[in-house]
């Protein structure tokens, strides 16, 4: 017990080694819970649209997704005759990467985060806004006009949900006082959620944020650059086997990033009524992702003329009037009218 304790206590006093066994912890648990993740959106599907889902693999079903990803790397890889082969084998491995680098600042408890980084609300963002460069490789490098449209719009619509998810993100921000997401949390565990108080701007924040993380995401109603029955798949369409496996992969593991931060910044993070830590952020976590893969089952996809006007006419202008009232609720209230 003495050795156990010793390793321990190495492990969160060595700022390195704390990294490396939280950063394959974290990223095998959600790896792992994005798998799971798909098995139980087609059990939820099924309930909504009265089937029965997966029942075949497993109990339940529940291997399915083992399963599907033993299929899909049994597959062959074919690269088309004129893509950029080295660029067309890239773009899926940096949209994972892209995606799993965003976890690295996500504060799962107390203790429980990769690395504590002054700066991880623009660490998230950014990575977050990356994600785009691998999605628009993949278009372009395939040689292939419906893949090519689908990475135009995936670029365009992406660029313009990141404004007012940005500026949603500045909310939480302005009323704590720092980029860090740790500092975020511990603002809200010892004053009130920001969804709740100061009341007005936090609410109006957390829904825009959530709505320009569904448009980030491509997730219904937002998913255009993967309408099936316009672009074949989006830029996925000359894709096979794993690595065409990895981009819808990835869509669900950015929904559930996107749920993490929407927790942290607006719903307390790992902070709860009682006993805080991972077991509040989880939860919190699972009911936001639970809502997208609700939404996809209920909402009619939109048109892009209809999302692109929604957000440069909305939403945008919204987000600003959200961040000055934010601002000055600051001042004012909680600052007491201190400069």
């Amino acid at each position: 017990m003495d050795t156990i304790a010793a390793i321990w206590d190495t492990i969160f006093t060595n700022p390195w080694l704390h990294g490396l066994f939280f950063g394959i912890v974290i990223a095998t648990v959600a790896l792992t819970l994005v798998a799971w993740s798909i098995w139980f959106e087609r059990k939820l599907a099924g309930r909504m649209q009265n089937r029965v889902g997966p029942v075949f693999v497993g109990p339940a079903g529940l291997l399915q997704p083992l399963a599907d990803a033993l299929k899909l790397m049994r597959k062959d890889f074919v690269v088309p005759r004129e893509a950029d082969k080295a660029l067309f084998i890239l773009s899926p491995v940096l949209l994972m990467f892209f995606a799993l680098a965003s976890l690295a600042v996500i504060p799962f408890g107390p203790d429980t985060v990769i690395a504590d980084l002054d700066l991880g609300v623009l660490w998230v963002l950014a990575f977050a806004g990356l994600m785009l460069f691998p999605l628009w490789m993949a278009g372009w490098t395939s040689n292939n006009k419906y893949a090519l449209f689908a990475g135009m719009r995936a670029v365009a619509q992406g660029i313009s949900y990141e404004v007012p998810m940005l500026l949603m993100a500045l909310v939480p921000v302005i009323y704590a006082g720092s980029f860090n997401l740790q500092d975020i949390v511990r603002y809200q565990a010892d004053h009130s959620w920001f969804i709740v108080w100061p009341p007005g701007p936090g609410i109006v924040a957390f829904v825009i944020f959530f709505i320009a993380s569904l448009a980030e995401g491509n997730r219904i109603p937002f998913d255009i650059p993967e309408a099936e029955s316009e672009l074949i798949a989006g830029v996925s369409v000359e894709y096979a086997g794993m690595s065409y496996g990895l981009f819808p992969f990835t869509e669900y593991l950015h929904s559930m990033i996107a749920s993490a931060m929407a927790s942290v910044l607006f719903l307390g993070g790992w902070s709860g009524p009682v006993f805080p830590g991972i077991h509040w952020m989880l939860l919190k976590t699972a009911i936001l992702f639970t809502v997208i893969l609700w939404m996809r089952w209920t909402l009619v996809r939109f048109r892009s003329d209809q999302l692109m006007r929604a957000c440069w006419r909305w939403l945008v202008p919204i987000s600003v009037v959200v961040v000055c009232a934010a601002a000055v609720l600051r001042y004012f209230l909680l600052a007491g009218g201190a400069p």
